[in-house]
């Protein structure tokens, strides 16, 4: 089940509501559970085998979470154990489902292994980002960041979360400790969430999706008819996709938390304003950035000792940030592509980059992402060589793709303003106005119903970060 569905929309989601708010707030472990059986629910809705992987999960970090706060004063050799144990079965399970086919088919292509077959393992959708959260639960009671959740089913709760489940943000346990044993919920707060939700919808269904059919239809007419321009565009449509589809996402899990008490990081900080690649990791997937920083750059020395080792910590954070979005190999190349790109800003070209004019600097950092873009993308392109030689050798432009520039010219307007601060800028202004308010509650139902009317009509609905 998806966010932009009939079914979670008008079914599950207000069948969820009521089930929660039925319960009074003051038994807020009975809501926990609630909310734990509700997202069961939502994850077996598709795919009720892969329960039971979170069930195993949700007790191999509850046992060692308990065991590392029971020994972390008294026998700090039992709690590192403990972490350690929690940290091997996670990664463990996660190997197996998304990397295990991937390494028998490299390994085949050795004359001495070429016997060896894929599983075909199907991959459970958002392993990696639960995975991510229940290590951080087991970590953070570690370096005593949170305190031991000794209620199960509150535990579960945090680890099935159905608002942000399986496409994130990655809430760390420390981020919602406090908020699973107290929560405030207002009228306020639950109106927020939901304006946040429809906003995110429609960045998801109207934004995300059209843009993603235009990347589609460009991509193929790069291949039969290639120019310059049709796989640019194509690019940058993709970009556009990608940002709105997980960004929008990202906003529907905010504000679903929000309905039910809880805040999540922000995930998402108009990444595509950035002036270098450095300020566009800051604003790109934060709660993964964040992640990889709090429990790998750091524990590994981050940048205090010595240059060597720094630019040795930044590979590896880098080769695992490509290698978690998935089990290929461009995925790995897509992560050193920022790597070198990151110590290159490192170590001068951030002081050049400050002293030149904003408008250049914002060039070359869109620029370097969307070139990304197309290694994040050449496992799913027909002919990814012949893709990337038309970006630069091909005729300038075909009758097709100069069709497609003047048809989305004003989508792309709309598009390059949605992904700035403005609409929130303005937003901000107005809000507090008593007419404001009734205008910003017109639009979002007006907003609702015409996502509704897309999702209706269209069978192009895809998330694209399901797969990681």
């Amino acid at each position: 089940m998806v966010f932009s569905s009939i079914e979670f929309l008008y079914l599950y989601l207000p069948l969820a509501s009521f089930i929660y708010f039925i319960i009074p707030a003051k038994y807020l472990s009975l809501r926990n559970l609630a909310l734990l059986v509700l997202s069961l629910v939502f994850y077996g809705w598709g795919e009720p085998v892969y329960i039971f992987i979170m069930f195993f999960s949700i007790a191999v970090d509850y046992i060692c979470g308990y065991l590392v706060a029971k020994n972390r004063e008294a026998n700090p050799k039992k709690a590192k154990i403990a972490m350690i144990a929690s940290v091997v079965l996670n990664l463990s399970v996660l190997g197996f489902f998304k990397y295990f086919d991937f390494i028998i088919e490299n390994l085949a292509l050795i004359p001495i292994f070429s016997s060896l077959k894929p599983l075909g393992i199907a991959l459970p959708i958002g392993i990696s980002f639960y995975t991510f959260q229940t290590m951080s639960y087991t970590l953070d009671i570690y370096l005593g960041k949170a305190k031991v959740q000794k209620n199960i089913f509150s535990f579960g709760s945090y680890v099935t979360m159905f608002p942000q489940l399986i496409a994130g943000p990655i809430v760390r346990y420390g981020d919602v400790d406090e908020q699973l044993r107290y929560r405030k919920h207002s009228f306020e707060k639950a109106s927020s969430g939901i304006l946040r939700f429809i906003c995110g919808l429609a960045k998801k269904v109207l934004l995300a999706n059209t843009a993603g059919a235009v990347y589609s239809q460009l991509a193929l007419s790069a291949s039969e008819t290639p120019s310059m321009l049709s796989s640019w565009l194509a690019l940058i449509f993709f970009s556009f996709q990608i940002y709105f589809d997980f960004s929008g996402y990202s906003d529907m899990a905010i504000g679903l938390g929000r309905i039910m008490g809880f805040e999540f990081n922000e995930n998402f900080d108009y990444p595509y304003i950035s002036k270098s690649i450095t300020e566009f990791w800051r604003r790109w997937h934060i709660s993964l950035s964040s992640w990889f920083k709090e429990y790998v750059y750091i524990p590994l020395g981050g940048n205090r000792k010595g240059l060597g080792r720094t630019v040795i910590n930044l590979l590896i954070v880098w080769f695992l940030t490509g290698l978690w979005h998935g089990a290929s190999w461009n995925f790995i190349i897509w992560g050193l592509y920022f790597f070198l790109l990151l110590v290159i800003e490192k170590f001068f070209l951030l002081k050049v980059l400050q002293k030149l004019p904003k408008f250049i600097s914002h060039i070359y950092s869109l620029l370097f992402v969307v070139f990304g873009w197309y290694i994040f993308i050449a496992c799913d392109l027909t002919a990814p060589f012949e893709f990337l030689k038309a970006m630069f050798t091909a005729p300038i432009a075909s009758d097709l793709s100069l069709y497609e520039l003047l048809r989305n010219i004003a989508f792309i307007v709309v598009l390059c303003v949605a992904a700035t601060p403005l609409p929130n800028k303005v937003y901000s202004k107005i809000k507090d106005k008593a007419i404001a308010k009734v205008i910003i509650f017109i639009a979002a139902i007006t907003l609702l119903l015409i996502c509704t009317a897309y999702i209706v009509d269209s069978s192009y609905n895809p998330f694209l970060y399901f797969r990681f």
